[in-house]
């Protein structure tokens, strides 16, 4: 049986190593802001071509002297000082204070390994530097664990954001783990209660907005007082294709229209209600998936999908829970193997033309919703019901493991 001296000594070992990755990622971050440090880190930026091919030799092993070799040597020094603090407080175990050292023999792989890449040892960059290898990504861009996918949105997609080495924690923290400045976003329902605040939210981050809506007039939004025209494109529903060519040339694809028809159940409702909530939705998403062709599209293209708190809490319109049940059925299914990250918007009522009676402002939703996005979360639940932040989780993790054992 494991006693607590050793328990309480793993858990110092195991913080050790978070700690000095906590140190990587804010001397990175540092690094960007402080032109001492600057300086040396933009050898790093002038290493790699979008391809991860690196621009010559020479420069990617002097990268590694300026920048690779002196922050790996600011987390040694971070981590003996951890160590140190912890052995000098008592708060481990003489038998185990070793333990307190785990960050340290940690970060002395990585001062190993860029020595090794500064010296072009044979074979180093292949066996260390897994980020930066060629190649077709895999994987989308990981939640917690930084992979190749995730770490080329920051020499390629934004440097002022996805700060991190290894782990996510820093980027999720500080709201740079998805940088929305100069993204191409499209958005339907652009028109409505929600959509608008929506577009504003995203205007404000910096993003190129197009407004996807069934009106037939330019949306304007309000900042500041002052009038801002959004761009507009009119479509309509069953028509989604002539939004192909378009589509094309958005890197994120938000869904977020939809109808109530309360009460009524008759054939047309149940049409009506079905079209607008879960086959168009349904038909935008495969039309996007389809502009997804090469590593740039998969690690900066996302679908955002407003599926509502619907999906697992009655909203008192049967109607309008079924069809947006459905879509989260179809938006979990399609996040199976899934090329780029696809992220459900869960909604409690707000209030807004489809709901007179909701009790959060579609101004405080929106603020949310792009707030917790930054912080790469991939289900944005924003509520009044705590329940909604149990129960939905669980019914996506039950939900997605059944379509990964019995789809292809």
């Amino acid at each position: 049986m494991i006693n607590n001296s050793l328990l309480i000594a793993l858990a110092i070992a195991l913080f050790s190593i978070i700690w000095v990755e906590l140190v990587r990622d804010y001397y990175h971050y540092l690094a960007h802001i402080w032109t001492p440090l600057s300086r040396l880190h933009s050898w790093h930026h002038r290493v790699f071509k979008p391809d991860l091919s690196v621009n010559t030799v020479e420069i990617y092993r002097q990268a590694h002297w300026y920048n690779d070799v002196p922050e790996s040597l600011v987390m040694l020094v971070f981590s003996i000082g951890f160590a140190l603090l912890i052995i000098s407080q008592e708060l481990i175990s003489p038998s185990y204070q070793w333990l307190a050292w785990l960050g340290s023999f940690y970060t002395l792989t990585f001062t190993g390994s860029a020595i090794a890449r500064g010296l072009g040892v044979p074979y180093a960059d292949e066996i260390t530097d897994a980020t930066h290898r060629q190649g077709d990504f895999t994987s989308i861009p990981a939640h917690w664990f930084v992979n190749r996918t995730y770490h080329w949105r920051h020499h390629f997609d934004d440097q002022n954001a996805y700060f991190c080495g290894t782990l996510t924690i820093v980027d999720r923290i500080m709201g740079t783990a998805l940088s929305l400045k100069g993204k191409k976003i499209a958005v339907t329902g652009a028109n409505g209660t929600l959509g608008q605040e929506l577009v504003k939210q995203l205007y404000l981050k910096g993003a190129k907005v197009t407004a996807l809506t069934s009106q037939n007039q330019e949306l304007l939004i309000n900042v500041k007082n002052e009038q801002i025209p959004i761009k507009t494109i009119t479509w309509k529903i069953g028509e989604e294709s002539n939004l192909s060519q378009m589509l094309e040339k958005i890197d994120i694809l938000i869904l977020n229209h939809g109808i109530n028809v309360y009460g009524e159940k008759t054939e047309k409702a149940i049409e009506k209600s079905y079209e607008i909530n879960s086959f168009s939705s349904w038909r935008l998403m495969e039309l996007f998936l389809k502009t997804v062709r090469n590593n740039q599209d998969k690690a900066r293209k996302e679908i955002w999908v407003n599926t509502s708190e619907a999906e697992v809490n009655p909203a008192f319109s049967p109607l309008y829970e079924m069809s947006k049940r459905t879509l989260g059925e179809l938006v979990t299914m399609k996040r199976v193997n899934s090329p780029i990250i696809i992220r459900k918007l869960i909604l409690g009522p707000f209030k807004s033309n489809l709901n007179p009676i909701g009790v959060m402002s579609a101004d405080w939703v929106a603020k949310q919703i792009v707030n917790l996005v930054v912080r790469d979360f991939r289900d944005i639940i924003v509520t009044i019901n705590p329940l909604t932040y149990i129960v939905f989780p669980l019914k996506e993790l039950f939900t997605a493991t059944y379509f990964k054992l019995f789809t292809k």
